[in-house]
């Protein structure tokens, strides 16, 4: 049986496919997905669409926003599925903290790849000169970060959804298993 509090949090740099991946686990699994782009002020939006970077000032309400939902999915028993950048550790501390059923999905994608994507795609406010900026800022999950898988995104949709629920399925994520 699937834990209700189990949230899955998806991350990476713009175009490693968070939302595209989140989306289709979350219907897979018959969870809530959720856009974490969505949380963002309007102030950051209004900067990122003028192609500056975000730091961590900026990022500090989108993340509580972030962690507020969370709470909400928690409290309410909901298992979900959030595509978030969540691009340093620091951040997803933040975010695991005191949610021990909180888990982290890296999409690694090569540089060469992420820039071909964020080329063909159209984001609202996210333009794909941002790339470099969120590439620098990125800390990658370290070997023995908790509750962190990394997986290669570069395959196709369906690949790469089913990898992570292999994944997930063999740490036990999905069957209740306390890790």
């Amino acid at each position: 049986m699937q834990d209700a509090a189990t949230i899955l949090v998806v991350m990476g740099v713009s175009g490693c496919g968070k939302s595209t991946i989140g989306g289709a686990i979350a219907a897979k699994l018959g969870w809530l997905y959720e856009e974490g782009d969505d949380f963002h002020p309007p102030s950051n939006i209004a900067k990122m669409r003028a192609g500056k970077p975000l730091d961590d000032t900026d990022r500090q309400p989108w993340l509580a926003a972030i962690a507020r939902w969370m709470e909400a999915q928690t409290d309410a028993r909901q298992p979900a599925v959030i595509g978030c950048s969540a691009l340093k550790r620091s951040y997803r501390d933040f975010l695991r903290d005191d949610r021990p059923r909180v888990w982290f999905l890296y999409l690694r994608v090569s540089r060469g790849v992420l820039q071909q994507r964020v080329e063909k795609r159209h984001h609202e406010y996210m333009p794909a000169s941002l790339l470099d900026s969120q590439l620098a800022t990125l800390e990658e999950p370290a070997p023995g970060e908790p509750r962190c898988i990394t997986l290669d995104a570069t395959d196709d949709v369906s690949a790469t959804v089913d990898a992570a629920l292999c994944a997930l399925h063999r740490l036990g994520v999905l069957c209740g298993e306390k890790q």
